[in-house]
Formats: C-alpha cells, structure tokens, sequence
C-alpha cells in the first residue's frame, strides 16, 4: 500500500536512538525527508548515513534542546527552509530515570517535566503556524502505556505522559478544522535488540541499568503476545499515523503498541 509519504517533510525529536531512529528510518525508507532532532552528534551521523545507504528518502540532523524554545524555532525554520514546510511533526523526545516516588528529588522532577512535557509544548507551538497555514498536518506524539495503567518506579514519568495524551486531544479539537490532526502512541517495554541502535546518550545505553535479563524475561512472559516490544513495532504506528492517505480520518486517538500490557476498552 502506497502511504504516499514520499516528499514529505516530517521532524523526528530524538530521532537518532532507539525508538526514534527506528521512526526515522522508516519515514525515510518510505521517501520522506526527515529533519532530525537531537543531542547526540555522534550517533546522529550513524543515522544519517544509514538513510543515504538506503537511498530513498532524505535527512539532515539539527542539533536541538527540546526544551529551549528558541533552538526549536530554529529546528522547525531549518525544516522550512531545505524541504519546503513541515508535514508532519513526531513528538518522540523522551527521558525516565526510574526509582521510586519517595527516592525522587524536586532537581528530577523537573528534569522528566522538562524533557518530556515541556519539549512537547515547545515543538507543538511552533509547528502548528506553519501547519495552519499550509491547511494540514499531522502530529504524532510518543507517550507510555505508563500513562493508562501507572507503573511503580515511573510516578513523575507516567503522570507526564497522561499530560501529553490529554493535551494531544486538545489540539486535535483545536485545529482539526485546518486539517491538522494529532494523535499519540502508547509504547510499553520497547528495547533496541542492536548496541548500535543506541548512541551513548540515551537511556538504553546500557539496558542493565535499567531491567534485568530476568526481569526482561518476565515482563515479556507476562504479556499476551509473550515478547518485548522492538523498536520498529513502535515506527511502523507512527508511519501509519503520519500518512492522510491511510490515517486521514484519524485524530485525537491514543494507541497503545505494547503487546497487550494496556487495554483500554
């Protein structure tokens, strides 16, 4: 099926590791022209590079702190400038160092609030000028199936993460009637299955700090499909969300990819 993403302009935040890189990867392979957001200089070429083996769509990597208003409009401005507007935006910066509520500090709090709310809102307001003007769009944003079911050791960044599926809807009926819609994707346990398809900066970096061997055996065993969640599984939602061609009648919806952990009746 033709998505009819080729030529599309689409801004991926922390777009080179992980769930991000894995997005943009598939935008590009389905021709999209991808500006990448992002810290990790390093493993941003990687990507890069990765897209011009591929030789279908295009990117450029725009370093860019999510949460400094002013580095955004540059990011978005940039997008304008080298493929023509923004199509579609994909909320996917994210961030968690999980512990339990009591051993949080106020200094983490807002460090999660930052990263993962604050960005939103910066990217969202700037992109939605552009998109108004041009009479459509499409903005997808990475939540958690932490937001519909809480999940112990991620208090803050679960409560974060229902802040953004409440604002998404809000958007969505803000600006549908330019054409813009706006949905979010809920993943749950989603781990790279390649060292390489993480750059030193990124919380999978080391996937021990996080869970276990153990504990990755278990949280897969208690899900209904019995496996974790591979990056690609979250991209290949996002790509559906992105294009009008098979989503266009689509907005204001949270979907849950993460092997059956959330059902939300």
């Amino acid at each position: 099926m033709d998505l009819k993403l080729d030529g599309k302009s689409i801004v991926v935040t922390g777009g080179v590791s992980n769930i991000g890189r894995a997005i943009t990867l598939t935008l590009a392979a389905e021709g999209a022209n991808v500006t990448i957001a992002d810290l990790d200089d390093k493993q941003a070429e990687a990507v890069l590079e990765e897209v011009r083996t591929n030789d279908t769509g295009k990117a450029q990597f725009v370093r860019t702190d999510v949460t400094k208003l002013e580095e955004v409009e540059a990011l978005m401005a940039s997008a304008v400038d080298k493929f023509g507007g923004v199509d579609v935006l994909v909320n996917n910066v994210g961030w968690d160092q999980l512990m339990f509520f009591t051993q949080t500090t106020p200094e983490l709090w807002e460090k999660i609030i930052r990263i993962n709310y604050i960005g939103v809102l910066n990217c969202t307001k700037t992109v939605l000028e552009p998109m108004i003007k041009q009479g459509h769009g499409a903005i997808v944003s990475i939540s958690s199936d932490a937001s519909r079911q809480g999940e112990p050791r991620e208090a803050v960044y679960g409560g974060v993460k229902a802040a953004i599926n409440g604002f998404m809807k809000t958007i969505a009926k803000e600006n549908g009637r330019y054409g813009i819609r706006c949905n979010v994707v809920c993943p749950g346990v989603t781990v790279p299955e390649e060292d390489h398809e993480v750059g030193e900066r990124s919380m999978w970096a080391d996937k021990t700090a996080l869970f276990t061997e153990d504990q990755f055996d278990k949280i897969a065993a208690s899900l209904p499909l019995k496996k974790l969640g591979r990056p690609g599984d979250i991209a290949n939602a996002v790509t559906f969300l992105a294009s009008d061609a098979v989503a266009g009648h689509i907005t204001g919806q949270i979907l849950s990819v993460s092997g059956g952990y959330s059902m939300v009746g």
